[in-house]
Order: C-alpha cells, then structure tokens, then sequence
C-alpha cells in the first residue's frame, strides 16, 4: 500500500528520530524510501550547507537501511511545499511522511516546517509523524513508533471520508489490531434548530458506523470499536485521542462543505496541529489529479 514513501528530512535531531520510526511502516508494505532535503534558495552559504546536509542524510540512510529499505538520498534547492510534492507527483510516490510537533490549544506556533508547508500543500497521502518520547532501544537507539495497534478513523461521511476508508481497510489487511470509527454531530449545526431531529440523525449514522464495521471486520479478525458523539468534532475527536492514547488518527483531509482557501480551519488541520496522536491525512481524489 505505501511501498514507495518519500520523507521531507532536515537537519534536527527531532528529524533524525522520526526517520528511525519509519520501521513501523514496514508492516503496510513500505520498502523503497526517498529521503529529501531542501535548500532554501535564498541561503548564501549553498556549498557547504548542502555538504552538511548530505552527510545527515547519509546518516539517516543507514538508519533506514537496518530495517530493509531501499534508500535514496537527495539535497534539492527550493522551497518544501513545492520540491517534495513535485517529485512525489513525478515519481510516483505514495505517501509522504514528515515529523510533526504537537501543540497545545493556547499555543502560537503552527506545526513547524516542513510539517507546515505540507499540510496545505500535500497532493499525496500526508503521514504527520510525531516521535514518541518513550524508552529508547537500548541496543539499537531507536525508540518504537506505534502506527499499528489501535487506529482511530473520524468520519462525516462525506466523499474524501469513502476514499480515506479504502486506506483503511487496506491499513486492516496488513496487521491493524483495534480500529475506532467515530462520527461527531457537529453541535453548532444541530443547535437549536435541528435537536428535534438529533434521534433520527443517531439512527441512521449508527447504521451508517455498523456497516462500516462490517466491512472492516470482513477483511480480518479486528477489534472495531463504535463511537457516536455530539458536540465540537474537533474537542471531541482530541478527547478521544488523549483518552484511549490512540496512536495513529487515519482521516480524509476534505470534509463535507470545503473550501480549500478555508483549510486552516477545517477539522484535519485542528486534529493535525492539536493531536497527540500521528496523523494520516488521506486528500481528495481531485487534490491528487
């Protein structure tokens, strides 16, 4: 499913830990890996900072090539947005992974560059990855990242929700232990006027989420848990996060009524800045034409 990913890397440590954690990719097929630096074209010093960066990105090649990657290396001059998803697009590669930060709801900064630019930006399946700050592998210095045991799937049923689900289904074949589909009623649209009619949006979205189970549970023998709610999707969805300590968030990065100059205050960019959780932003089928 994710054979061949591209990684936007940099010069931190932070970045470095997150090229570790490309292990637990493995399990989805990932086998071939491009690992990218960019140079901003506006540095004075191009000769020895792409040096610099060249040697990192060696460094984090061996890492990747401990767990049976195919890697490439590549320092190119130009800005994230732009480079990483130009040769995603050119080459064909199918997921793009880059390290992210996690934020509190007070807090100013976005989510940090790359992160920043991509999640705008990303014409393919955009992986946030945030490293866990758990024990650290004594042997091999390399601390375990989770994508694998418990996946939460929020879905408003819209159309980029059905194609974020085909990714789900196939993320199931390969190993999933727990899945948790969950939908919020969005309070702000039901209140007042529409309360009366809350009951009958509970039935027929509560079929909506046991057929849905069915299909997961066709595919393996997965835990598939059902979550119905109301109020904020995006509260609610980060109480969910933050309670069950859910690794991995799987999610359509369009929902129903967007508008892509109104992205930065959709519900994936809430849940991919604010989460604990890495996060898996799956676009619509006419972003990645």
């Amino acid at each position: 499913m994710f054979s061949r990913i591209i990684v936007a890397s940099d010069l931190s440590q932070s970045a470095y830990d997150m090229v570790k954690c490309l292990k637990a990719l493995k399990k989805y097929g990932s086998e071939k890996c491009l690992l990218v630096q960019c140079l901003n074209p506006l540095e004075k010093n191009m000769v020895f900072v792409r040096s610099v960066m060249e040697k990192n990105l060696e460094e984090q090649k061996k890492a990747l090539m401990k767990f049976g990657y195919a890697v490439e290396t590549r320092v190119v001059t130009g800005y994230v947005k732009n480079e990483i998803n130009r040769i995603a697009a050119n080459e064909d590669y199918l997921v793009i992974v880059v390290e992210a930060v996690e934020h509190s709801m007070i807090g100013e900064s976005l989510l940090g560059n790359p992160a920043n630019e991509l999640i705008h930006y990303a014409s393919k399946p955009l992986l946030l990855l945030r490293v866990s700050e758990g024990p650290v592998d004594e042997k091999n210095s390399i601390r375990e990242c989770d994508l694998s045991s418990h996946i939460l799937f929020p879905t408003d049923f819209s159309d980029n929700a059905a194609i974020a689900f085909e990714y789900m289904k196939n993320m199931v074949g390969n190993g999933v232990s727990k899945v948790t589909l969950a939908h919020v009623q969005d309070q702000t649209r039901i209140s007042p006027y529409l309360l009366d009619r809350l009951v009958e949006f509970n039935r027929k979205d509560a079929k909506r989420l046991q057929e849905m189970q069915a299909k997961l549970s066709e595919i393996a023998d997965v835990e598939v848990d059902i979550q119905l709610l109301y109020g904020s999707p995006t509260s609610e969805i980060l109480r969910l996060i933050s309670e069950k300590k859910i690794p991995l968030v799987v999610m359509g990065r369009q929902g129903r009524g967007f508008i892509k100059d109104i992205f930065l205050g959709s519900v994936s960019h809430n849940i991919s800045r604010y989460s604990e959780a890495s996060v898996l932003l799956i676009p619509a089928k006419r972003e990645a034409e």
